[in-house]
């Protein structure tokens, strides 16, 4: 376990202003323990926001699958990845791969993370909208992620 010193440092990165690559310098890995220490890197209010989102997540998918990418924290269920959330500066950002297939739209379209990406940008917790966020989730998982092999035959079998 990470000492609270060791918790300072981690939190003392900055947080860019947007999408231009990595969104922290946390390292890729697959699981829980990495996203909750990357969660945990966050200043506030991000932290807690993206805590918030990431209890919301596993309250939503039961079966969910977590993952660190490109700085930001991954989530999918079954073979590939869904959405993902990460810190930036003034907000926490809330993007849903495939999100041009949800309905509604959600209305953010980031730069840099595919044409069909679509998320929202948390500045405060009660930016959270628990019922259309866990809509969004759900829906997502009901098409292919990225970066692995799932498929709506692969989904329909579990």
């Amino acid at each position: 376990m990470a000492s609270n010193e060791e918790g300072s440092r981690r939190a003392a990165f900055q947080l860019p202003e947007a999408m231009t690559g990595k969104a922290s310098p946390a390292k890729a890995a697959v699981g829980d323990k990495p996203v909750f220490a990357y969660l945990a890197s966050l200043p506030q209010p991000q932290r807690g926001i993206a805590e918030a989102v990431d209890a919301l997540a596993a309250t939503t998918l039961p079966r969910l699958q977590r993952s660190v990418k490109w700085g930001m924290a991954y989530y999918g269920v079954g073979d590939g990845w869904c959405f993902s959330c990460g810190g930036f500066a003034s907000h926490v950002k809330l993007m849903f791969i495939n999100g041009v297939t949800l309905d509604p739209v959600p209305p953010v379209t980031p730069v840099g993370m595919g044409k069909a990406t679509r998320g929202v940008e948390l500045a405060s917790l009660d930016d959270i909208d628990e019922a259309q966020l866990a809509a969004w989730m759900t829906q997502i998982t009901s098409v292919p992620g990225v970066g692995g092999k799932k498929g709506r035959a692969a989904r329909s079998a579990s």
